[in-house]
C-alpha cells in the first residue's frame, strides 16, 4: 500500500451478482430500464429528449405513480437517468420542429408547449440490461449513481430560478451556493457513512442518526460541547442533507428515513429543524428516529468503494489479499476491523492447504524488528482457524526460538499428544512476546491492565526471571507492566525489572 495515500477500512463487499440484483431492482434504475423499452421502437420527443406533456403522463401511469403526487417528478427523474446513461438515446432531427412530417405540439395544463424536434430509441446499454455480464449492470448503475449525485449538490431550481440576474445570468453568490463547497461536504459525509459502516459490522444492519452523521462532519474533533452556532450549522446542513437523501434512495445507495416533517418550521422563508440538539439526548427522551436514519446499502458501499478508488483511495475489500504472500497478510490483518480480519483471513487460508497454510504464515512471523510480535500474534490467531491436517507443519518449529511457544498453544489447543513441556525461558520468552504485541494494539487498555495482574499474581518472582529475558522489547514490556499494575509496590519491581533489562542489553 502507498504511504501517501488516503486508507480506508476494508468492508465486505457481495458478489457481482448479487450486486447487479439489487442494482436492477434500485427504484430509480427499474423506472429509467421501464421506460427505455417502452420507447424502443422510437417516440418523438423534444430537443434534448424533453417528453411532450402527453407521453410524461403515459409515462406516468406506465411506472404506476399516477396515485403518487410525485408521481411526475419521479418520472422525470427516471426519464433523465435513461437518458443519462444511454438506456435511452435522443437522436436530434437537425432543424427544429421537422421531425418526418409528424412534428406537433404536446401541452400540459401547467406547461408550456414542447416542440417535437427530436426521437428517443433505446440505447445500446438497454440490451446490456438483459445480455450483459454484472458488471455492465454495475457499469450503468454506477453512470446513473454518479449524475444524481451531482443533482443532489446542485442548489434547487426554484432557488435558482428566483436568483436569475435582471441580464439573465445566474449569481451563484446570491443563492448561497459553492458547487465546490457543496460537493466536498456530501462526499464527506457519505465518506464518514462509509467508514462507520466498515467499522461498525452493526452498520450494516442498522442506521445512522442523521444529527449524529452531520456532526461527525462538523463539530471539531477537540470540541467537548457543540455550541449553538455549531448546533445552527447542524440544522441547516441537515436540512440540506434530508432533501439531498431523498434524492439520492432511489438509486439504491442508502436507506433512508427521511426527518419527521413536523419537526421542521420556516425561519425567515427557510426550513429549520426544531430543537436538533434535541437528537443527542438518550432515546427514552427523545424518539432519535424522528430527525433521520440512514443507512449505506451493500449496493452503496460497492458503489463508494468504487468512487473512492476512482479518486486514488486507498479503500481494501475483504478478499483483497487471499493472493498476497503470508508477510502481506500479517501486517495488514491487525489494522482490520474484528470482523473483517477473521474473514479475510479465511478467504485465504481457503486458497491452500492447511499445512502450506502454516509453513507460510510461520515463515512470515520470524523475527526480532519491532512490528515482529504483532506479526507472530497475529499468525496465532490466523492459526486458530486451521484445521488438524496442519499439525506437522506446527511440529516442525517446537526447538524455534520465536516460533516454539505459540506452536505448543496450537499443538495444545487441539489436544495433540506427546507435545513436550516448553523451558522456563520459552514460557517467559512467549509471555513478553504477547505482551509486546498487544502493547502495540491496546495502548492501556483494561483488558491489558487485567492481563498484567494476572500474570503478576500467579508468579510472586514474575519480575526476579521476566528481566532476563531474551527478548528485544522485554524492557519495554516491564515497564509498560509498572504503568498498568495498580499495587505501588509491584509496579515499583516492574520498573526496577525493565532497569536491569536495559542494563543488561
Amino acid at each position: 500500500m502507498s504511504g501517501d495515500r488516503p486508507t480506508m477500512p476494508p468492508v465486505r463487499l457481495r458478489t457481482d451478482a448479487e450486486l447487479a440484483r439489487d442494482a436492477l431492482a434500485a427504484p430509480l434504475l427499474a423506472r429509467a430500464v421501464r421506460l427505455a423499452r417502452w420507447v424502443e421502437p422510437g417516440k418523438p420527443v423534444g430537443s434534448g429528449g424533453v417528453l411532450p406533456g402527453d407521453d410524461l403522463r403515459a409515462a406516468v401511469e406506465l411506472l404506476d405513480l399516477t396515485a403518487d403526487e410525485n408521481g411526475p417528478e419521479y418520472t422525470a427523474q427516471a426519464w433523465q437517468l435513461a437518458v443519462d446513461t444511454g438506456l435511452v438515446e435522443i437522436q436530434e432531427s437537425g432543424e427544429e420542429g421537422e421531425d418526418g412530417g409528424e412534428a406537433e405540439e404536446a401541452e400540459d395544463n401547467n406547461a408550456e408547449a414542447v416542440n417535437v424536434s427530436a426521437t428517443a430509441v433505446s440505447g445500446e446499454e438497454l440490451r446490456l440490461i438483459t445480455q450483459g455480464s454484472p458488471q455492465d449492470i454495475l457499469d450503468i448503475w454506477l453512470d446513473g449513481f454518479e449524475t444524481v449525485l451531482a443533482d443532489a449538490a446542485a442548489p434547487d431550481l426554484a432557488d435558482i430560478v428566483d436568483q436569475i440576474s435582471e441580464g439573465g445570468e445566474l449569481d451563484l453568490d446570491a443563492i448561497d451556493w459553492n458547487p465546490e463547497e457543496e460537493a466536498e461536504f456530501l462526499d464527506g459525509i457519505l465518506g464518514n457513512l462509509y467508514m462507520l459502516t466498515a467499522l461498525d459490522e452493526d452498520a450494516t444492519v442498522g442506521s445512522v442518526p442523521l444529527p449524529a452523521l452531520v456532526a461527525s462532519v462538523i463539530v471539531p474533533e477537540d470540541m467537548d460541547e457543540p455550541t449553538d452556532d455549531i448546533l445552527e450549522e447542524i440544522s441547516e446542513a441537515m436540512m440540506r442533507l434530508d432533501d439531498q437523501f431523498r434524492l439520492l434512495a432511489p438509486t439504491g445507495l442508502i436507506d433512508y428515513q427521511p426527518v419527521d416533517e413536523a419537526l421542521i418550521e420556516e425561519v425567515d422563508g427557510e426550513g429549520r429543524i426544531q430543537n436538533s440538539d434535541a437528537a443527542h439526548a438518550d432515546d427514552e427522551e427523545e424518539d432519535v428516529s424522528r430527525y433521520g436514519m440512514v443507512r449505506l446499502t451493500p449496493l452503496g458501499i460497492y458503489g463508494m468503494r468504487s468512487r473512492m478508488v476512482e479518486a486514488g483511495i486507498d479503500a481494501p475489500a475483504v478478499g483483497d489479499l487471499a493472493d498476497k504472500g503470508a508477510d502481506v497478510l500479517l501486517d495488514a490483518l491487525p489494522g482490520h476491523p474484528e470482523p473483517a480480519a477473521h474473514a479475510e483471513a479465511e478467504q485465504w487460508l481457503a486458497r491452500r492447504t492447511p499445512a502450506e497454510a502454516a509453513r507460510e504464515l510461520l515463515a512470515a512471523a520470524r523475527g526480532d524488528d519491532e512490528a515482529a510480535p504483532l506479526r507472530r500474534l497475529t499468525c496465532q490467531q490466523t492459526l486458530s482457524l486451521v484445521g488438524a491436517e496442519a499439525e506437522p507443519a506446527l511440529r516442525e518449529v517446537l526447538d524455534d526460538r520465536h516460533l516454539g511457544g505459540l506452536a505448543r498453544v496450537w499443538l495444545a489447543e487441539h489436544g495433540v499428544a506427546g507435545v513436550p513441556e516448553p523451558s522456563e525461558q520459552m514460557v517467559f520468552w512467549l509471555t513478553v512476546d504477547t505482551l509486546a504485541a498487544q502493547l502495540a494494539t491496546e495502548d492501556d487498555s483494561e483488558e491489558l491492565r487485567e492481563l498484567v495482574r494476572g500474570l503478576v499474581d500467579q508468579s510472586g518472582s514474575f519480575f526476579d526471571s521476566a528481566w532476563r529475558v531474551d527478548h528485544p522489547a522485554t524492557a519495554d514490556v516491564l515497564e509498560a507492566m509498572g504503568r498498568l499494575h495498580p499495587d505501588k509496590k509491584t509496579a515499583k519491581e516492574a520498573r526496577k525489572a525493565a532497569f536491569k533489562a536495559r542494563s543488561r542489553a
